[in-house]
């Protein structure tokens, strides 16, 4: 960290970890389709217009509330602008890359220096990212503004 930061540490009475992120959606059906096939969560508990997803150690990571059909997509004033989700190779990033070419989902890739980032929409307009963490391979610590296209087929 730097010097800006006050935490505690270990024993901080904050918060320490985000628990989850709650996602409304239009339609449950295709937004669990999307996130279990492209980020490989599984189901936990389905109860009526929502679902609860999990990679294995929390009940959820992610919950999907559906909204209906009607309902507006994400705006451009103030609100969340996107989630992320670590993977932990370059492998996993280029599977992902991969799995949403298939799909036709636009992707913008972005090297920060200290990570490799994919960004893009789900099929609700809400901003995800998927990133591999690069700053112990390239000694790298702060971002400085790096934003530089890549090439997501060519990872190593």
């Amino acid at each position: 960290m730097n010097a800006e930061d006050d935490s505690e540490g270990p024993a901080s009475t904050h918060p320490h970890t985000v628990g989850h992120v709650h996602l409304k959606v239009r339609d449950l059906e295709r937004a669990l389709e999307f996130y279990r096939s492209v980020l490989g969560l599984g189901l936990t508990e389905r109860e009526g217009r929502y679902a609860f997803l999990s990679w294995g150690e929390r009940h959820h990571d992610v919950a999907l509330q559906e909204v209906g059909a009607g309902a507006d997509g994400p705006g451009h004033g103030v609100g969340l602008y996107h989630v992320a989700f670590e993977v932990e190779t370059p492998a996993a990033l280029a599977n992902v890359y991969e799995d949403l070419r298939a799909r036709e989902v636009q992707v913008s890739p972005v090297d920060h220096g200290i990570s490799k980032a994919l960004y893009f929409a789900d099929p609700d307009g809400n901003g995800v990212e998927v990133y591999l963490d690069t700053r112990a391979s390239r000694d790298e610590s702060a971002w400085e503004g790096r934003n530089e296209h890549f090439d997501p087929t060519k990872l190593e």
